[in-house]
């Protein structure tokens, strides 16, 4: 891990923004899992000038040594670099803003996130209404850290309280703000459009430097988001994930991009989920299509950088003829598996460019959802059946099971099958210690009937029956009139005792009487 220091004064402010930061304003967001040390050397080739590390767990940073060895890959190229933290406990979040200082030109505070694991952990946007604690937060990173503290938040509802929240965090000691034009609400489908009008009016009450975030596609978007709101520099997440090449306003061939990120994490290596997750957002609009199915899967199970680029190959020999123009390219059918709506497959460039990814409205997210309820309750409509390899209808679930099984055909079932054999008297499986090989209810059958033992289930019949006789013999010798304990077996195998001899009796009568009763089983 090559490490660079931090070897400049504290300033803040605008004195901060362009001393240190070099005034900013194509700015790569912090995406967990994703804005690793190889993607954000590949976005500073593309332009990038300002990179922020991926969100990192204040408490897993500041007592997890390998967590904190992980997260801190760097290199002295990796500047300007400000790193992201999420918490809630003041002194928790200060120990690893102290122990990543010096790896970095600002900390920030992540409190935007609006996923449900922020929820459940209780960071990121769920602190948005506890103000006194943010205050304490802000202060805290401020006042004992050598290097400046930064914000990222979502806005409110209510205008005049995101300007009030984002005074109170400049007061607070907070040197840049960044703010997402989309309320805690606006995520995955019902994400929808930032509102770039609530940034505006935060940055005419606030002096501190300011970056806007959302709604960017292009980097035609980010001029046009600057003069809109008067924001110092405008950050990207997903644009940027789609296209790394973003702020160059290039769409460039989707392999040359892949290929190209693959030498970075040669140079740079991460995790092999960070890897896939990047190739399935460079490849996306191609992986869409259905005769493109055999390379999802391929890219899915790939584990190593060979395979990845085996992938990669396969697409640059299937596309560049047509890119070249040696072969008149024709629409391929989309997977119905992965794109439920014409409309999110409407794209200006073709396919095989790298280009946004452009989510369906909510209100259409709302009619699919209401279309599928509808299908699913009419009882008219047709079951979709599933075939094993030799024709026989399974479930569902089945075939779920299947299709991993043949995507991983080396990977090791977490689950065995059940291997033991069936009882000799029934089809329940046998017990694996049983002397009989027989399951638990016809073991005991056995054992009553017979005078038997079976240690193997716990049914010791013979010997608690010789136990009794003796205890019995004892008490005719001695002539003392004490009941021995019965334990919780003996008592049953009595009750059982007894309703054999009533039904005995029962049969006997009716037979003596000619008279037919059921016995009541």
């Amino acid at each position: 891990m090559a490490e660079a220091e931090t070897k400049h004064e504290k300033l803040g402010g605008y004195e901060f923004y362009h001393k240190i930061l070099k005034s900013p304003k194509f700015v790569v967001a912090p995406m967990v899992d994703q804005s690793e040390l190889a993607w954000r050397m590949m976005c500073r080739k593309y332009k990038a000038d300002l990179c922020y590390s991926p969100m990192f767990h204040s408490n897993l940073f500041a007592n997890d040594v390998k967590y904190r060895k992980d997260a801190l890959q760097t290199c002295p190229e990796d500047r300007p670099f400000i790193i992201q933290f999420c918490g809630n406990d003041p002194q928790v979040l200060l120990s690893a803003a102290m122990l990543a200082q010096d790896h970095c030109d600002a900390i920030d505070i992540n409190l935007g996130c609006p996923q449900a694991i922020a929820k459940r952990g209780h960071y990121g946007a769920f602190l948005q209404e506890e103000w006194e604690l943010l205050e304490k937060i802000v202060q805290t990173l401020h006042i004992n850290l050598k290097i400046p503290v930064t914000c990222k938040i979502r806005i409110f509802e209510d205008r005049q309280k995101t300007i009030r929240y984002a005074q109170m965090l400049e007061r607070a000691g907070c040197q840049l703000l960044t703010v997402h034009g989309r309320t805690r609400e606006q995520k995955g489908p019902l994400t929808g459009i930032a509102d770039w009008s609530y940034i505006r009016e935060v940055r005419e009450n606030i002096k501190i430097p300011m970056f806007a975030n959302g709604n960017v596609l292009g980097v035609e978007d980010i001029y046009r988001c600057i003069e809109e709101t008067g924001v110092d520099g405008v950050m990207t997440a997903e644009g940027n994930l789609h296209n790394p090449a973003l702020f160059t306003g290039q769409s460039p061939k989707s392999w040359e991009m892949a290929s190209e990120y693959l030498n970075f994490v040669e140079k740079y290596p991460c995790p092999i989920s960070y890897i896939r997750g990047h190739c399935f957002k460079i490849f996306h609009h191609l992986m869409n299509v259905k005769p493109n199915s055999d390379l999802r899967e391929e890219l899915a199970v790939a584990n190593n950088l060979q395979k990845f680029r085996e992938v990669v190959k396969k697409i640059q020999s299937k596309y560049e003829p047509y890119h070249e123009g040696i072969q008149v390219y024709e629409a391929e059918e989309l997977d119905p598996s992965v794109v439920q709506e014409e409309l999110a497959y409407n794209l200006a460039l073709p396919l095989w460019l790298c280009q946004p990814y452009i989510r369906v409205a909510p209100e259409t997210h709302k009619q699919i959802l209401a279309e599928k309820v509808r299908l699913a309750e009419d009882p008219n409509r047709e079951k979709r059946q599933y075939f094993d390899n030799d024709g026989h209808e399974i479930s569902r679930k089945r075939m779920k099971k299947l299709r991993r099984r043949m995507r991983r055909p080396n990977k090791p079932e977490g689950r065995h099958e059940r291997s033991l054999e069936n009882c000799t008297d029934c089809t329940n499986p046998m017990g694996s210690k049983c002397e009989f090989q027989l399951c638990r209810i016809c073991c005991r059958e056995k054992c009553y009937s017979q005078d038997m033992d079976c240690p193997g289930h716990g049914i010791l019949i013979k010997s608690r029956r010789a136990k009794a006789k003796l205890f019995e013999e004892s008490k005719h010798d001695s002539g003392v009139a004490e009941e021995p304990e019965e334990d919780d077996s003996d008592k049953s195998m009595q009750e059982e005792r007894g309703q054999t001899e009533v039904q005995q009796t029962t049969v006997g009568i009716c037979e003596a009487n000619q008279i037919s009763v059921p016995l009541d089983r």
